[in-house]
């Protein structure tokens, strides 16, 4: 059987480093909601067939904005956890009778609106031939400095083979479900996924997919979307 490709963009969180009263994947950026244009990012991909949102339960904003250019290519899921992690795993579950254990699901950060088509592609063929799977990431390139308590500088760390990881990660569904449910304290799918004994394929991406995660940042997607 052919694998397919589904997206799940987890989408449950407040945003509370933003520094503003509504949740940040609900900021406006040319005119639509960050989250709309992590979506178009991903469908942008003609494999993938259809993107999961994962939404907190109470959330009300989403049904406020017009997702009809989506059509059926967009579900919300209202099923949205705690953590990142507890969200993930919560969409994986609830979209496991339209989703078979091999399918690819492509993991995508709401807050990450500029994903370029050509990193797209490129973890679609790169890691769609890998056997586990694996996620755009950049070399660190900046110099890293180790700190003490009261921020003075304790050693500074080589950064070869060093990179920073981004989204979409990619893995096969049933892999990345057995992966959440035993690893409770993760940060992204990929470590998940090492706590298994595997090792992602790391793929080439773009600083311009940054993560919005301060107000500043959000005017630099700005003017990368423009």
């Amino acid at each position: 059987m052919t694998s397919r490709f589904f997206g799940l963009v987890p989408a449950a969180g407040s945003g509370s480093r933003f520094g503003i009263a509504e949740p940040k994947q609900y900021s406006i950026l040319r005119g639509k909601p960050m989250l709309y244009h992590a979506v178009e990012r991903l469908l942008a991909a003609p494999e993938v067939e259809m993107v999961f949102v994962v939404l907190a339960l109470p959330d009300v904003e989403f049904r406020r904005h017009d997702w009809s250019k989506f059509g059926e290519r967009l579900a919300p899921l209202y099923c949205g956890g705690a953590s990142r992690r507890e969200s993930v795993l919560n969409g994986l579950v609830a979209c496991a009778s339209a989703v078979d254990p091999n399918d690819w699901m492509l993991v995508h950060d709401a807050a990450r609106p500029c994903l370029g088509r050509s990193e797209l592609r490129r973890l679609i063929d790169e890691a769609g031939a890998d056997e586990v799977g694996g996620i755009l990431a950049v070399p660190v390139s900046d110099t890293l400095k180790r700190a003490d308590a009261e921020r003075r500088i304790l050693a500074t760390e080589p950064r070869d083979q060093l990179w920073q990881a981004q989204t979409p990660q990619m893995f096969r569904h049933g892999m990345l479900l057995r992966a959440l449910r035993d690893c409770l304290h993760v940060t992204d799918e990929a470590a998940a996924v090492e706590a298994l004994g595997y090792k992602p394929k790391l793929v080439e991406g773009s600083t311009k997919n940054l993560k919005v995660t301060f107000p500043a940042d959000l005017e630099l997607a700005e003017e990368l979307l423009g």
